[in-house]
């Protein structure tokens, strides 16, 4: 190596956590190499809903990563019952599709002076004597820094032997299709509550298609995602065998755990914090992305606290709802029938769920009304 020092923050994925966090770093004139082990514009499994209140968080538009602007959410019971709520104006939801967000992200990188290396996979990762962070994986790679984010999602081999989020993560079991269509209505969002045990369906229009996903959040039997996918799809006007299915995990919140360690920190997926109740992944990632950097620039400055700063922060942001969000989920997902006409059907529930999607409200202002009715109900 010409120098010890390869830079002052290697990141370790370069999914929208990662491409946050490195942006926000080298935009404050860090030396930064994002590292990702897959080619570029590679397809992920994932809904690609989101919150457009993210944009605050960033200097640059977002709008060329959106796909489509959703204003209105339907609920369903075994596809029926339904339930419509409208988006707060000001804050809709955005669906995107994550091998252009991460693309477009990596493009805001590399335009603030960051270096981003596809095809990268790190094999190692490990302190030295010296102070420094060395990440090293096969072929050529051997690099060193100052520090390292650990953003390599759901399956991270990271987080936890580093001692960042929880030792046993939990996951929620998934089944994902990308389905070419003419969306009808192009601006809704549906959530399916009553084909999947323990679980709900969500079917997010797309420019030219849906994406449609099946997720089993209490317990640990994955759904019959085969079964819930023939009934679902032809109440779109699909076929029932419509798509390629993509089986995966989400890493849902479980409780609060230190999100650092000295001169390391965990973000998004790999920092497990996925919602637990509606399975929001994007806004934390976001979130925990520009909070680990404005952390880690103090830090590399001589803040020593500034690390475990970030972990009390992401607790206060986000962790105190998703508290919240996990009690409503493991009585909600036991009784859905009962959560469904007590919860989603209640004359302000789904405005509530539109504000929590949207960003406007937190689980914990609604959480001890919703939960002491489903244990009323269910005694």
């Amino acid at each position: 190596m010409s120098s010890p020092v390869d830079a002052d923050v290697i990141v370790v994925g370069a999914g929208p956590a990662g491409g946050a966090a490195a942006f926000h770093l080298a935009n404050r004139g860090r030396r930064v190499i994002l590292l990702e082990a897959q080619a570029p514009g590679r397809s992920k499994p994932c809904g690609g809903g989101m919150a457009a209140s993210v944009q605050r968080w960033f200097p640059f538009d977002l709008a060329p990563a959106v796909d489509q602007v959703i204003r209105r959410v339907r609920f369903t019971w075994c596809l029926e019952d339904p339930v419509t709520a409208e988006l707060p104006g000001e804050a809709p939801f955005w669906i995107v599709r994550r091998s252009v967000l991460d693309a477009f992200l990596g493009q805001q990188v590399v335009e603030a002076g960051g270096e981003l290396r596809h095809g990268c996979r790190a094999g190692r990762i490990e302190r030295t004597g010296d102070g420094l962070w060395e990440v090293a994986g096969p072929g050529d790679l051997r690099l060193r820094a100052r520090a390292v984010v650990i953003a390599d999602g759901s399956g991270s081999r990271f987080a936890a032997p580093l001692g960042l989020g929880p030792s046993r993560p939990r996951f929620a079991a998934t089944a994902s299709v990308e389905v070419a269509a003419d969306p009808d209505p192009a601006d809704m969002a549906r959530f399916e509550f009553g084909l999947v045990h323990h679980g709900f369906c969500w079917v997010f229009p797309r420019r030219g298609g849906y994406s449609i996903g099946v997720g089993t959040f209490v317990g640990q039997q994955e759904a019959d995602s085969g079964a819930v996918l023939s009934a679902l799809l032809p109440s779109l006007g699909l076929p029932e065998s419509a798509g390629e299915r993509r089986h995966g995990q989400l890493r849902l919140w479980n409780g609060h755990h230190p999100l650092h360690g000295p001169g390391v920190v965990a973000v998004g997926d790999a920092a497990s914090l996925c919602d637990p109740f509606l399975a929001e992944g994007l806004r934390p990632s976001l979130l925990s992305g520009c909070e680990a950097a404005a952390a880690l620039d103090r830090w590399l400055d001589g803040d020593a606290p500034a690390l475990e700063h970030y972990s009390l922060r992401m607790r206060e942001a986000w962790g105190d709802s998703m508290a919240w969000g996990k009690r409503i989920a493991q009585v909600f997902y036991r009784v859905p029938r009962v959560g469904y006409q007590l919860g989603i059907k209640r004359p302000t529930a789904p405005q509530r769920i539109a504000q929590i999607l949207s960003g406007e409200m937190g689980y914990g202002e609604i959480a001890q009304r919703v939960i002491r009715r489903l244990l009323f109900q269910r005694g």
